[in-house]
């Protein structure tokens, strides 16, 4: 029963990280349609300035206006998409170096050698 029990949690655990990391991946492709979508408002941003210069006009300010309001709306989205792939990265890292770094028969942590534990509530004696 216990071979059972052990191989449900990693399995668990192996859908836990196989989830994360196809989030991940959905973040990642977001983040690059989002920087197409940059790319594409700077592109027209730009058509329509050098429209309006050949013509010998400036660019009407409600349209400017609007070209300013898309660009920095999509540049606000790859910001947003970066922090949180930035942070679904950390989150990575962080729980395999978790795994990696603890044994696989220890439950608990063993308190410091160097320092002797104090018992919750009491406090560590002053010197002086």
């Amino acid at each position: 029963m216990a071979l059972l029990d052990k191989l449900r949690q990693e399995l668990d655990r192996a859908g836990r990280q196989a989830s994360r990391a196809f989030d991940e991946g959905r973040l990642r492709l977001e983040l690059y349609r989002a920087k197409q979508s940059v790319d594409r408002f700077a592109r027209r941003f730009g058509y329509a300035v050098f429209r309006a210069k050949q013509a010998g006009t400036e660019l009407p300010p409600e349209e400017l206006a609007s070209h300013m309001s898309n660009l920095t709306a999509a540049e606000a989205e790859v910001t947003r998409l970066e922090t949180l792939i930035a942070e679904a990265t950390k989150e990575r890292r962080d729980w395999l170096l978790d795994t990696a770094a603890r044994p696989k028969d220890a439950a608990q942590p063993k308190p410091s050698e160097d320092k002797p534990s104090t018992p919750e509530g009491a406090t560590e004696p002053k010197e002086g």
